[in-house]
């Protein structure tokens, strides 16, 4: 369960480095990318959850 709770803190940090390094102009804005690919990501979160919840019992 510990491993869980960092999950969110580890996906803030990450996100948050991205947006400072990318508003510093040290890496290629992905905003449309993010724009056009955002249902997707859900969806692929979505079934990772299901596939770990099932492979647990």
């Amino acid at each position: 369960m510990r491993s869980n709770s960092l999950t969110g803190a580890y996906v803030l940090i990450a996100v948050g480095t991205y947006f400072l390094l990318q508003k510093q102009g040290w890496l290629p804005n992905i905003r449309p990318l993010v724009t056009e690919w955002w249902p997707a990501v859900l969806i692929v979160i979505g079934v990772g959850m299901i596939v770990q919840r099932r492979s647990r019992g």
